[in-house]
């Protein structure tokens, strides 16, 4: 049972796998600090000086050591925004990626296929015997 784990976590596509969720959660945070650090205060201007942070619908006041409950409608405004600058920004790299692995199929195609050596000797000793 151990062999078989080893041979499955040594296997390329599970550390490609690794390395990729590795980089996705790196680039969510660097998304999310773009969308909250730089684009919400500016989308929050252009709309008239709304912080989307405090955009809430209060269901209980705070009352005492007891907090206010509230659905935070701005979070998931701003949350929605990560997704689809995350999604798009995703869409563009393998967008990229197929048209890379495009390329390198058709360069790939127009090589002529090498013959094996032997077949090659062959083909040299069949044409030497018509001579």
């Amino acid at each position: 049972m151990l062999k078989e784990f080893k041979e499955f976590a040594l296997k390329g596509n599970v550390v490609d796998l690794a390395v990729g969720v590795i980089i996705g959660a790196a680039f969510g945070k660097i998304v999310t600090s773009l969308v909250e650090d730089v684009l919400m205060p500016i989308l929050g201007i252009l709309i008239g000086g709304i912080n989307f942070e405090n955009l809430k619908i209060v269901i209980t006041q705070a009352q005492g050591d007891v907090p206010e409950s509230a659905i935070m409608y701005g979070t998931f405004i701003q949350n929605i925004i990560n997704f689809l600058i995350i999604a798009f920004s995703i869409f563009l790299m393998v967008k990229a990626m197929n048209s890379f692995r495009k390329k390198e199929e058709v360069k790939e195609e127009e090589k002529p296929e090498e013959k094996p050596a032997d077949i090659v000797l062959l083909e040299e000793i069949r044409d030497l015997l018509k001579k």
